[in-house]
């Protein structure tokens, strides 16, 4: 069995945040771009993957298109774990994050995808299995830099079903905010992108730390600095890290340095759901969570239900809180009372809808043979 093609394109969905758009990279976000990879076998079996990501995705389809890709074609599809050594090791002069990575990523879902196809059973049993049908679902907010929308939102979220919130903010006033508009059985998630120095992170650690965070994340610029982390951890606030590491052994340096109680790495970032199985074994024998990182709406999404249905501590899964005006993957990324469907088809279990990558195509498909 060999890979014949490697199909790549954009589609662009536009979205209501509840709230006026954001700046993302210096741009107002208004659109859901998700990165496709197809991969094509002689067998006639497809596999789907996502590629990171969102406003840089043009950059990492030409990395797949001109450098990644041809690499794959008239491979075995099955040899996962072989082909994604060799490729890692390879391309490790042109970057061990970003773009190659990113690449590689997509590629890696796809394959799973393939492999769940001809074995006719969906990727969460191939990694271990489970009897769950449904996964929590946290609300993930963009951030509004209003206390007012926060609570507004929060209360919708809840009012939905949800019981996990996560705010993208940096002030204690949203929040408190945040904790005024939902129950007490609520748990709520400070998700900060990397904005403070060590001693303004220990600062705001110490501001917080009686107000029952369930937990901070990415409280220190830069975000590799992981002794500084762990100061910051040692105030007694759960520290979750992990969507921006380089693979396994940025992680293992992380548990290390006793930085982080949650670990989150990202499907589509750190190497696909080949390298996301090495980080959970990582993760067990440190005793650290493992919380995956999942902002999107692809294939990446689809993964990571996969990959959730398949751990033993039954992690909540991240949902953005916007209206797409589409859905690649329909209710799948839809969350009911705070509950996602774990797919049960063969693979993804699902592939995604033509109609929609008609529709909102905004670059390809380029197609490398």
């Amino acid at each position: 069995m060999k890979i014949t093609s490697i199909e790549t394109s954009i589609v662009s969905i536009p979205f209501d945040m509840h709230a006026p758009p954001q700046l993302f990279a210096g741009k107002p976000w208004s659109h859901i771009d998700t990165l496709l990879v197809k991969v094509e076998t002689d067998a006639g079996i497809t596999g789907w993957g996502e590629a990171f990501g969102h406003v840089v995705n043009q950059g990492t389809k030409a990395t797949l298109d001109t450098l990644v890709a041809p690499l794959f074609i008239g491979r075995d599809p099955r040899d996962i774990t072989g082909l994604m050594q060799e490729m890692q090791q390879t391309l490790h002069l042109l970057g061990r994050n970003g773009s190659v990575i990113y690449a590689l990523s997509g590629i890696d879902i796809a394959l799973w995808d393939i492999v769940g196809k001809l074995a006719n059973q969906p990727i969460y049993q191939l990694l271990g299995g489970s009897n769950r049908r449904s996964l929590t679902a946290y609300q993930c907010l963009l951030r509004y830099t209003d206390p007012v929308l926060v609570a507004k939102n929060c209360a919708a979220g809840y009012a939905e079903g949800y019981r996990y919130f996560k705010l993208h903010e940096i002030t204690r006033e949203a929040f408190l905010a945040a904790k005024g508009a939902v129950g007490p059985d609520a748990h709520i998630m400070f998700d900060t992108n990397c904005p403070w120095t060590v001693e303004e992170a220990i600062r705001m650690a110490q501001s917080l730390k009686d107000d029952g965070l369930h937990w901070l994340e990415e409280p220190v610029w830069p975000p590799e600095d992981h002794a500084g982390l762990a100061r910051v951890r040692a105030q007694g606030i759960p520290i979750a890290a992990g969507e921006n590491a380089a693979g396994l052994f940025d992680f293992k340096s992380m548990m290390d340095a006793g930085a982080i109680d949650i670990a989150q790495p990202s499907v589509t970032k750190i190497g696909g759901i080949t390298e996301f199985r090495r980080i959970l074994s990582l993760a067990d024998a440190y005793g650290v969570r493992v919380a995956p990182h999942s902002p999107y709406f692809g294939p990446g999404f689809i993964a990571t239900l996969h990959l959730a249905a398949a751990m033993p501590s039954n992690p909540p899964v991240e949902c953005l809180w916007m209206d797409a005006e589409a859905r690649l993957f329909g209710d799948y990324v839809l969350p009911k009372n705070g509950q996602l469907p774990v797919p049960q088809g063969p693979g993804l279990g699902c592939d995604p809808d033509p109609a929609v990558l008609e529709r909102y195509l905004i670059d390809g498909p380029t197609v490398t043979r």
